[in-house]
């Protein structure tokens, strides 16, 4: 069965997969997930490193000039939309949740910038709820093995995905399948010649009739 040979096969390679997103406090988290959108977790972690140095607190942030948060996001892309959004979590973690992030997926998905994947990313990291967010290498990977149809979009291969995995490992799938579509299942150069699941794999059989 594909799902019991991707399982055994992720746990070989990421064991101990984790958000490569660097952050020590909540709301670094959160704002670090929202400014990933188009860009690299590398590209962000330059950039959050700059940004919580000039600003340590979440207030500080609350209070930055949007020009200067656009300043410091600039290498991230769509600068002018990023410096907003962090200039208003910031606003509304003070204003409405003492500067704490929510244990709240709908309290999440209100704030700008925040949708159902960074959500998932946020409740699975900062309080343990199983989720599976999927980004573009979660729903690459799903597509090429056949867990998903090409047609399908974020919603239904998270709810596909979510049926095929155990609940408790959910956190866990969701940071293997980014790993592996970032590392292995590349877009582009996958290496699909030492993958050891190339013989139960659409991709692969299609890409070499």
């Amino acid at each position: 069965m594909i799902v019991n040979e991707l399982e055994n096969y992720l746990m070989e390679l990421y064991p101990n997969a984790k958000c490569e997103l660097n952050y020590e406090k909540d709301y670094e988290l959160l704002i670090a997930v929202v400014l990933s959108a188009q860009t690299t977790d590398k590209r962000v972690n330059v950039v959050t490193e700059k940004l919580f140095s000039k600003y340590p607190s979440i207030e500080d942030v609350s209070k930055a000039r949007v020009e200067d948060l656009i300043e410091i996001v600039k290498p991230l892309g769509t600068a002018s939309r990023k410096g907003v959004f962090v200039k208003e979590i910031a606003t509304i973690l003070v204003n409405d949740y003492g500067g704490k992030v929510p244990n709240d997926r709908e309290a999440l998905e209100k704030m700008p910038g925040v949708g159902r994947k960074t959500a998932n990313v946020v409740l699975s990291n900062l309080f343990d709820i199983p989720a599976i967010a999927v980004d573009t290498h979660v729903s690459r990977v799903s597509k090429r093995l056949g867990l998903a149809k090409e047609s399908d979009d974020v919603a239904v291969i998270e709810k596909k995905l979510m049926r095929k995995f155990e609940r408790k490992d959910w956190s866990l799938r969701h940071h293997q399948l980014v790993l592996f579509g970032r590392y292995n299942c590349k877009a582009k150069g996958p290496e699909c010649d030492i993958c050891k699941l190339k013989e139960i794999c659409k991709y692969y059989k299609k890409m070499h009739k």
